[in-house]
């Protein structure tokens, strides 16, 4: 989880390979967590050049959480020179109700003050 941020923005930095671990023991709990307590939330999520990839059990889970909390999110910021996610968020992007932008890593500054106003 990233520190200091608002209590309605949830932050994460993603490190080697995602699992479903990973959402099942972090992600989630801590999106339930702020759901419950804000209603909506905003999210940041970092991918940076230490990030390797997605498990096939950590996709499900993207899209699960995707699906359960469609209409939690206001807005969403992914921080990331992973060419294949920032294409495919910014082709998808548009299927989540909240605001989605799509950062390089040297914007994380930006996108914190996106994500958090």
């Amino acid at each position: 989880m990233l520190p200091d941020l608002p209590d309605n923005v949830v932050g994460f930095r993603a490190v080697g390979e995602v699992t479903s671990d990973d959402y099942e023991e972090t992600l989630l709990p801590a999106v339930d967590a702020a759901i419950a307590k804000s209603g909506k939330i905003r999210f940041l999520y970092v991918l940076d050049s230490e990030f390797s990839g997605y498990s096939a059990g950590a996709v499900w889970q993207d899209t699960k959480l995707g699906f359960e909390h469609l209409k939690a999110f206001g807005k969403i910021a992914v921080v990331t020179d992973t060419s294949w996610v920032a294409d495919g968020v910014k082709a998808f992007g548009w299927m989540i109700p909240g605001d989605v932008k799509v950062y390089a890593n040297d914007q994380l500054d930006e996108a914190t003050v996106w994500v958090s106003s």
